[in-house]
C-alpha cells in the first residue's frame, strides 16, 4: 500500500482530468469520488454535492484530484516521470498529452535518451516521457529545484531520505564541466526511494518563470498519531502555510501529512457525522486524530 500518493489541486476539473489520464494508461481506474458536504463553505467556497476529490490509479499507481477553486495551479516543478517501454507507447502518450497543451521540451533525441519529451498537458500538469525497456516503477514524481531553490537538489535527496523509514538515496549524476546555465555541482538528475517508492530530483539554473506550487502537493499516509507528530515536526518549515493537515518544507515543497483514521470518518454515511468531521478539520493546522474522533462522535 502507497504512503506517499501526488495530489493535484484543480479549479473544477478534478473529474475531467481524472478521467482523461485513466483513458491513457493501463491498468487504471477511478477508485473514488468524495463530494463537497454543508460543512465549511464560507471557507473552501465548493457548493455542496460538487466533487471534492476523485481517487484514481494510474499503472496501478494512487493518485487524487482536489477541486479546490482558482487559488493555486500547477506548476512544472514538480512533473510526473513516464518510462515508456516502447516509441509507439511514448508516441501515443505525446500526442494526447501534448494536444491543447505547452511542449517544455520537444519530443527528441537526448544526449541521455534515445526518445523523451517534456509537455504540460490542457490542465497544467506537466509529464516527462522517456524511452526505456524497463524501469522498477513506471510513474515517478519529479522534482525541479529553480530559482532560489536551485543547488539544493541533493540536500533535499538527502533530506527527505532521513525522514522516511525504507528510504534511500539511488544515483546522484553532476552536471560537470561544460556547463554555462547551471553549476557544475549542481544536480542534473538524482534518484531515490522514500517508503519504498520512486522519486527524482535535479536542479536547474535556467530563467525559469515558476517554483514550487501549493497545486501539486504530496499527501502522505499515516497510521497513528506518533506518526502525524513526527512528520509534521521534520517537515513544516513555514508555519504561515500550516492549515488543514497541510504543510509547507523548508524548500518549498507542499506536503499533506495525514492519519488514515480520517478517510474512515469521512466516509460515515451519516453525512452529519462528517460534516462535523470536516468542520473539525478546518479549523485545524496539524490534524488531531482524537479531536476528530470526538467531532465525529457529537462530543
Amino acid at each position: 500500500m502507497h504512503q506517499i500518493v501526488p495530489h493535484f489541486w484543480f479549479d473544477q476539473q478534478a473529474e475531467p482530468a481524472a478521467r482523461f489520464y485513466t483513458s491513457l494508461f493501463q491498468a487504471s481506474i477511478i477508485d473514488k469520488i468524495v463530494r463537497y458536504g454543508k460543512a465549511g463553505f464560507e471557507v473552501h467556497g465548493q457548493p455542496e454535492g460538487t466533487v471534492m476529490t476523485v481517487d484514481f490509479q494510474l499503472e496501478g499507481q494512487p493518485f487524487i484530484a482536489l477541486n479546490g477553486g482558482p487559488n493555486f495551479r500547477p506548476t512544472p516543478a514538480i512533473s510526473q516521470f513516464v518510462h515508456c517501454s516502447t516509441e509507439s507507447e511514448l508516441d501515443r502518450l505525446w500526442e494526447a498529452l501534448s494536444k491543447e497543451g505547452k511542449v517544455l521540451m520537444p519530443l527528441d533525441r537526448y544526449p541521455f535518451s534515445e526518445k523523451y519529451g517534456w509537455v504540460q498537458d490542457a490542465y497544467g500538469l506537466s509529464w516527462q516521457l522517456i524511452l526505456i525497456p524497463e524501469s522498477r516503477q513506471k510513474i515517478v514524481p519529479a522534482f525541479l529545484f529553480t530559482g532560489d531553490q536551485c543547488g539544493r537538489a541533493q540536500e533535499a535527496i538527502h533530506f527527505y531520505t532521513s525522514v522516511f523509514n525504507d528510504s534511500s538515496v539511488g544515483t546522484l549524476f553532476p552536471y560537470g564541466p561544460d556547463q554555462q546555465e547551471n553549476n557544475p555541482d549542481h544536480l542534473a538528475h538524482g534518484t531515490f526511494t522514500l517508503s519504498g517508492q520512486s522519486f527524482m530530483a535535479m536542479d536547474s539554473g535556467l530563467a525559469h518563470d515558476f517554483g514550487f506550487s501549493e497545486a501539486i502537493s504530496l499527501l502522505v499516509y499515516c497510521e497513528n498519531q506518533e506518526e502525524v507528530d513526527r512528520l509534521w515536526k521534520q517537515l513544516s518549515a513555514d508555519p504561515a502555510a500550516e492549515q488543514c493537515g497541510w504543510l509547507k518544507d523548508r524548500f518549498g515543497v507542499s506536503w499533506q501529512i495525514v492519519p488514515r483514521e480520517l478517510y474512515r470518518l469521512l466516509e460515515d454515511p451519516d453525512p452529519v457525522k462528517a460534516d462535523r468531521v470536516m468542520a473539525a478539520i478546518l479549523q485545524m493546522k496539524k490534524l488531531e486524530i482524537s479531536t476528530l474522533q470526538r467531532a465525529h462522535a457529537g462530543e
